[in-house]
């Protein structure tokens, strides 16, 4: 993914965006901390988010990691009147993390390059995928592998670049649904039909979970040139 350069927020003062749906909270915050602020930032996180941070090969990637759980422990501390520190996050079913004491809260993040997006709500499961607009992909190749045919013929109607910020509207939609669910890359993308008009994106068909009465689909023009979709999905 594209190193994103936005200046948005700082790990310890993510920023609140306005109202995108009853019952949804999202906040955007930068990922590259100064020296300073990644110490700071170090000890809000927990023994065991120290220890995988520890063992990230590159230190860019690494810095990011502590700042975006930094940030994370931020909203939630804020969201439960706790120091975040305090805020006791775990992973539950299919690796999705949850706070201990915590009923009917969900949250998701999600970041490309030095930008992240968090969501959050207590009306069923959210899940949030971020791109930045300008990202370059084989259009055709991702096109084939992830889209279905109906998908695929509407792409082809398009120009070159609106094709690819189509395809790019697409993968964060589908991303977003495969994250509420905790099914990640093993969603059956091939199956999950979206469209994008002037109403917005909408889940057409999709097997099982990913049938369409379950879904709602926002799309989030985040700050520094990146396309967001937040996925509420009312749970199985």
């Amino acid at each position: 993914m594209p190193d994103s350069q936005t200046t948005i927020g700082t790990p310890a003062e993510p920023q609140r965006l306005p109202v995108l749906a009853s019952g949804v909270e999202l906040w955007v915050c930068g990922l590259a901390p100064t020296a300073d602020a990644l110490a700071a930032t170090l000890r809000l996180l927990a023994p065991a988010e120290r220890a995988r941070a520890a063992r990230f090969g590159m230190p860019m990637l690494r810095d990011r990691y502590i700042a975006g759980r930094a940030a994370l422990r931020q909203v939630l501390g804020e969201r439960l009147a706790m120091p975040p520190g305090a805020v006791d996050i775990r992973r539950g079913p299919r690796g999705r993390p949850y706070v201990v004491g915590t009923s009917g809260l969900d949250f998701n993040l999600s970041h490309t390059g030095a930008f992240a997006v968090i969501g959050m709500t207590t009306r069923g499961r959210i899940g949030v995928d971020v791109e930045h607009e300008g990202r370059q992909l084989n259009v055709a190749g991702v096109a084939r592998k992830f889209m279905i045919t109906g998908e695929q013929s509407r792409l082809q109607e398009l120009e070159p670049e609106e094709r690819r910020r189509m395809l790019l509207r697409l993968w964060t939609c589908k991303e977003a649904m495969s994250k509420a669910t905790g099914d990640a890359l093993s969603a059956p993308f091939r199956q999950m039909d979206v469209i994008l008009d002037d109403s917005g994106a909408r889940l057409l068909a999709g097997p099982g979970k990913y049938q369409p009465g379950r879904w709602a689909l926002h799309a989030l023009l985040a700050p520094g040139g990146h396309l967001a979709t937040v996925a509420l999905w009312k749970g199985e």
